[in-house]
């Protein structure tokens, strides 16, 4: 008990003294809260008497810019006194700024308090602890306290912990600007500029801003090239950074060679050159010029003009009735060639005879007739000309006459006897110098293929000889407008095309709006009744239109090309999944008489138990339509499916869109995935890419992807690997491990890479691929050596072990290895097929006919190991002409005519005599 205290005491019932030492300054306080308390003018309804004080505004964490005090305020009701604490310590009623008021609803006392907080006062404790306030509200119930707000110093420090860098970077080359910022209370926020102009990824998607306030863009463009800066701000200031210039440069590329100039030698020996220029695309930004010699030469020999020179004259010519003689001579002295002048002057002269060589009339007739007795002509000399003007007319009408017999009976037959008589039958077929037994005839065996020559290849008209009003004999009309000319020609097998005229034709029909009109996935062609092939190169797809396919007469122009999936959604539910291209032929609705055979990839496993996989055609309405599921074909459909390990064939007898979708029954059903691994080929950066692909196993995807690789620079590092992708719902992870740290890192944030089931299961999206950038300590750094890692959750994987050196990687592995198919994308006629025409029309006829041995189209089918599709050889008119267009769709690259030659011999003795054709035949 001193002076600074007072003290407090009271006797209890029990007879004891309590006393309370409380502090002279707080014994004030209260003093003073009691004098406020009894001045009220609005005491406390006593409805409320018993309610504790809720806050309406609570104090909030604040910031002092430079040296501007910040206030705090906090309101309450029902309250009867509001103060403020500050890091547990009360602050002066002198310092408190008092508002009282009443809810005009309720009747409750509302009051108000705001004090103001200094720099000064923070900074006594700066460094210490934050600074931080709480207001606590009393009414007659008890007392309640506000959230703690925070007093912080705010500033922005001036130089960044982290500027970016500039680069110089190729067309479509990822960038990375690097950006970390002052230190700052508040922390300070991050925008980039190019050329002062704000960068907005909202509106240029190109542009992305990470987490970590980097700048990436994302395939660099040549608007991209400027200075890009860094700024930094928060509410106490605005920091720039040094602006880094990046530069987009384009490596220059050689245009096509311009045509051969003309021979500098007008008559003999000279030169001709050609040229070509770096302009596809022109070197910018300092890119690379072209490597090569722009200009060519080549020596030429001119043929030298001959000028035409005159013969002498021949003889005059006795004097004529009219007193004129003639003298002639010709242009053959010599005669002019190789744009050479032609003689100058005449070829025919005449002169008029003077009075004594110029004859009467009956003694010049005498002198050409000196045994006529020339006078008045007599009647009979008169007749016998008539006759012979008649018999002449009658020899006329007589050859005009057989001429029509010989054109009605040809119109008539169509073109069945040029098929007997023209050299169709024996394309390709040379001896080789074996000579028969018999003179009249000759055997198969003897005879061996050449198919690398279409020199002998069919050449004429593929239009019957009478002329057809439309192409296409429909109820509708026409698909397609007329031919030009009315006919096509084949030369060698191949066909003349104009390809935009043929596109522009095709997409003014309505069905064929949704046609690509890319000319590298289309190919077409017209054809007749000798059938022919159609093949995308390097996609796995082809139509093969068998003879007899067309009927007689007709003569239609076929197309075949590849959707892209991202334009054709079909309509996938369930467990559906995409399992081919997208193939497209026709045009549709045009008449066959026999099924053609479309050729297309799959990417299933081909365990048809675990999967329903059906055969989808687009109506000419647009819709899809299920036509066929395998296993459960009707043979009197128009369709029927043959499928292998990697490849389906479709035979159908009406063209159209076709897509092969499959349902999986359990959770083993798998589709292929094709892995494929990609890098720059060159690198001059710290960073390193790696690409990787997951795509489904067809070889159109293939194509796409090793095309679009060559168009970015990009190399494949290792061979394509192929991944069961199963349908678990579970993910696709990839990642990158093993690699040495001393030399490289990752940039991967986080552990591995994921691409969702469904991307991949619904096969709508072609190109699926994960990115990782790897990053090397110096540019000296070369040898890379990583595993990757690619696997589904809980399902099967592959790794990849990478060593090699990314600057001088001279490894035979590169991405034209893929593609290898330069077939013709269109034949037509003998060309198309490997089995002679006469010959197939021998071993249809011979094995037809059932045999009561089996020595028939069904040993033929067992021996070319196409059993299983005995019912449907069965449900068609000549089963043997189906089993050998299969064969020549399998082996049309690879196929050997002394094979089917052997296993026609295994048949029986009296089969092989089909091959025996006569001379006259072949």
């Amino acid at each position: 008990n001193d002076s600074s205290h007072k003290s407090l005491c009271k006797q209890t019932e029990l007879g004891l003294h309590l006393c309370v030492f409380i502090p002279v300054n707080l014994v004030l306080t209260l003093l003073s809260c009691g004098e406020h308390a009894a001045t009220v003018t609005h005491p406390l309804p006593a409805a409320f008497s018993d309610l504790l004080p809720h806050f309406l505004l609570e104090p909030d964490d604040v910031y002092i810019v430079k040296n501007k005090p910040v206030t705090l305020t906090c309101r309450s009701t029902p309250a009867t006194q509001i103060y403020f604490k500050c890091n547990s310590e009360w602050v002066h009623q002198d310092q408190h700024l008092i508002e009282r008021d009443v809810d005009p609803a309720t009747g409750l006392p509302v009051m108000q308090v705001k004090i103001d907080i200094s720099r000064q006062q923070v900074e006594k404790i700066f460094g210490l602890e934050d600074y931080w306030c709480q207001c606590v509200a009393w009414s007659t119930t008890g007392t309640q306290k506000s959230q703690k707000a925070y007093v912080r110093i705010a500033y922005l420090r001036k130089n960044f912990e982290e500027e970016p860098l500039g680069k110089e970077v190729a067309l479509d080359q990822e960038v990375l600007l690097r950006c970390h910022p002052p230190e700052g209370v508040p922390a300070a926020e991050v925008e980039w500029q190019r050329n002062e102009g704000l960068i907005d990824p909202k509106t240029d998607p190109n542009f992305f801003i990470t987490v970590d306030h980097n700048l990436i863009i994302k395939q660099a463009r040549l608007a991209d090239t400027g200075n890009y800066t860094c700024v930094a701000k928060n509410i106490v200031a605005r920091r720039k950074s040094s602006s880094a210039t990046v530069i987009v440069y384009v490596n220059g590329g050689w245009s096509t060679w311009a045509t051969w100039s003309a021979c500098s030698a007008i008559c003999g020996r000279g030169w001709q050159k050609r040229s070509r220029s770096c302009t596809n695309p022109t070197p910018l930004n300092g890119g690379t010029s072209c490597e090569g010699q722009s200009v060519q030469k080549s020596a030429c020999t001119a043929t030298c003009p001959v000028d035409g020179g005159w013969s002498e004259w021949s003889k005059w010519s006795p004097c004529g009735a009219d007193c004129t003689m003639w003298r002639s001579r010709e242009c053959t002295q010599p005669t002019p060639s190789t744009s050479g002048k032609d003689c100058q002057g005449l070829d025919l002269q005449s002169l008029n005879c003077t009075s004594e060589q110029c004859p009467q009339k009956g003694e010049a007739l005498s002198e050409i007739y000196p045994q006529a007795e020339f006078g008045p002509l007599r009647p009979g000399a008169e007749d016998v000309a008539l006759y012979v003007g008649i018999v002449a007319v009658a020899l006329c009408l007589t050859l005009l006459l057989i001429v029509l017999v010989l054109v009605y009976r040809r119109k008539k037959e169509g073109l069945d006897a040029d098929v007997a008589d023209s050299s169709i039958l024996t394309t390709g077929f040379q001896p080789m110098g074996i000579k028969p037994t018999k003179p009249e005839n000759s055997h198969l065996l003897t005879i061996q293929p050449d198919l690398t020559t279409t020199t002998t290849s069919y050449q004429g008209t593929l239009r019957s000889r009478h002329e057809v009003a439309g192409k296409f004999s429909m109820s509708n009309g026409p698909l397609l407008e007329p031919l030009p000319n009315g006919s096509h020609t084949l030369h060698n097998g191949k066909l003349p095309s104009d390809p935009n005229d043929f596109m522009n034709r095709l997409s003014s029909q309505t069905y064929f709006k949704t046609l690509p009109r890319d000319n590298i996935n289309t190919s077409y062609g017209t054809f007749n009744f000798l059938g022919g092939r159609l093949t995308l190169p390097n996609t796995g797809i082809s139509l093969l239109i068998p003879p007899e396919a067309i009927p007689r007469g007709k003569i239609y122009e076929i197309y075949l090309t590849i959707q892209k999936k991202e334009d054709m959604r079909l309509p996938l539910a369930g467990c559906q999944t995409l399992l081919s291209p997208v193939v497209s032929c026709g045009p549709p609705g045009v008449v066959l008489t026999r099924p053609v055979i479309l050729t297309m990839d799959h990417c299933s496993d081909a365990c048809l138990e675990n999967w329903a996989i059906r055969l989808k055609k687009q109506s000419y309405e647009g819709t899809w339509e299920d036509v066929l599921q395998l296993g459960e074909e009707v043979f009197s459909e128009p369709y029927y499916c043959q499928l292998e390990a990697e490849t389906c064939r479709v035979f159908t007898e009406q063209l159209g869109r076709f897509a092969l979708v499959g349902e999986s029954l359990s959770m083993a059903a798998a589709k292929r995935l094709k892995l494929l691994l990609f890098a720059p080929a060159y690198c001059s950066t710290l960073e390193y890419n790696i690409r990787i692909y997951c795509m489904d196993d067809t070889q159109d995807l293939l194509k796409e992807v090793m095309q679009m690789e060559r168009q970015m620079g990009g190399r494949l590092i290792d061979e394509p690997h192929v991944l069961l992708f199963k349908d678990s719902y579970h993910n696709l992870r990839l990642s990158i491990h093993d690699m040495p740290q001393a030399h490289w890192r990752s940039k991967l944030l986080t552990g591995y890479q994921e691409i969702p089931f469904y991307h991949i299961w619904s096969g709508s999206q072609q190109t699926l691929h994960c990115t990782f950038t790897l990053e090397r300590q110096s540019l000296s750094t070369c040898d890379l050596t990583c595993t990757l890692c690619v696997w589904q959750v809980e399902g099967e994987g592959q790794s990849f072990t990478l060593d090699f050196n990314i600057s001088k990687d001279i490894r035979p592995l590169d991405s034209d290895f893929l593609l290898m198919d330069n077939c013709t994308p269109a034949l037509a006629g003998p060309s198309a097929f490997q089995i002679p025409y006469l010959i197939r029309q021998k071993i249809c006829s011979s094995l037809d006919t059932p045999c009561p041995n089996g020595a028939d189209w069904r040993l033929l089918a067992q021996r070319l190991k196409l059993d299983r599709h005995m019912s449907f050889f069965a449900s068609k008119a000549s089963p043997t002409s189906v089993i050998l267009d299969l064969w020549e769709t399998q082996h049309f690259h690879s196929g050997n005519l002394n094979q089917l030659a052997a296993v026609m011999a295994e048949i029986g003795k009296q089969e092989a005599m089909i091959f025996l054709v006569s001379d006259g035949e072949c």
